[in-house]
């Protein structure tokens, strides 16, 4: 019997080419597109391009009548209002920057849609991410590894997936080049073969994340004092949730040479200013740990890490704190390591596991 797949069919070029190679592999599958938001009219007329919009839907439901597959359209905006948006903002007032993609990958893009698959009696989702997921019959725990395009490596955005998650999940692309997946598009004709990659986050309209914030999640602004590492008043800012650490574009403030934002004290309502040196440092502690290629870290590590989707990763040394803290420390001084944002462990090509950096 034909395994079933749910392809979590996005709009773009990449859930369309995944949906088309696990058809030609010979598994039965059906399309689904997330409806996240009540005005994707309103979305669709920012300058950048998002994803979950409108045109992504009628772009998905295109894909699959090309394919002759069913399209499944599913309503998860309350959740995604719930467990992502409002997260975004709950972290912004307490003075983080977060990284709502990795909450809606945790929250929607897999949880929600391997129970939906479940109730359809589906044996696995799949999408349209740059990575791959592995067996090991050694361990007996499902593998999270990097992409063979490491241009495109979505790896660092998926450490949240927990073994439920993978053992129910394809990965189709993972071993494929970005070129390779735009000329199957182009061969197969389909809609979006020259679509441009998505890119912000979705719900906030043109990068706008202060005004997204203050506007449509109500959160305060107060404008406060900028200071120096010694607290000395130098300046006044225009509201905390408007900066994050390394920001340098933007502060208002003359001192004859760059100044960048070192750190945001939400209880006193300042931020403090310093030099590109004052950025560095060789420690973080991570919590809300999801770990995937062991149960659990019960003894130093030695690691390469990211603190950022875009960086290299750089060799650190993982110390255990507590069943749900890790204290990495890094080789060398890192540059704007920011609270809220994702942390990913790596031993070579394979994913250890990843947290939110506290501090």
């Amino acid at each position: 019997m034909k395994k079933k797949v749910m392809v979590a069919m996005s709009g773009g070029v990449d859930s369309s080419v995944a949906a088309v190679l696990l058809r030609d592999q010979g598994y039965s599958i059906c399309g689904a597109t997330l409806k996240l938001f009540d005005d994707e009219d309103e979305l669709t007329s920012c300058n950048t391009r998002t994803c979950c919009s409108l045109e992504d839907v009628e772009d998905a439901r295109s894909v699959c009548y090309k394919l002759g597959i069913e399209h499944f359209v599913f309503n998860f905006k309350d959740t995604f209002k719930d467990e992502v948006i409002g997260k975004f903002a709950r972290s912004y007032e307490e003075g983080n920057t977060p990284n709502p993609c990795i909450d809606c990958n945790r929250y929607i893009k897999f949880s929600k849609l391997i129970q939906r698959a479940i109730l359809m009696e589906k044996d696995y989702i799949a999408t349209g991410h740059y990575a791959q997921i592995e067996y090991d019959n050694i361990s007996g725990r499902y593998l999270l590894k990097k992409a063979v395009d490491l241009s495109k490596d979505q790896s660092y955005v998926l450490y949240v997936l927990s073994q439920h998650d993978l053992s129910r999940t394809l990965l189709p692309l993972g071993a494929m080049e970005k070129t390779q997946v735009r000329k199957i598009a182009e061969e197969r004709d389909l809609i979006n073969a020259r679509k441009p990659d998505s890119q912000d986050i979705c719900f906030v309209k043109d990068g706008d994340y202060a005004g997204f914030l203050e506007n449509t999640m109500g959160v305060e602004s107060k404008k406060g004092n900028f200071i120096d590492r010694h607290g000395n008043v130098v300046g006044q800012h225009k509201g905390i949730i408007h900066y994050t650490i390394g920001q340098r574009k933007g502060l208002g403030i003359a001192r004859g040479k760059p100044v960048y934002v070192i750190n945001k004290n939400m209880e006193d309502n300042t931020v403090t200013i310093g030099n590109k040196e004052d950025l560095y440092t060789k420690k973080l502690k991570a919590f809300d740990l999801n770990m995937i290629a062991v149960e659990k870290l019960t003894s130093a590590m030695k690691a390469t890490v990211k603190t950022r989707y875009s960086q290299q990763e750089t060799p650190a040394t993982l110390h255990p704190e507590s069943e749900d803290e890790i204290i990495v420390e890094f080789d060398e001084s890192q540059r704007a390591i920011t609270p809220g944002q994702a942390v990913v462990f790596y031993d070579g090509d394979i994913v250890i596991g990843g947290g939110t950096i506290r501090e």
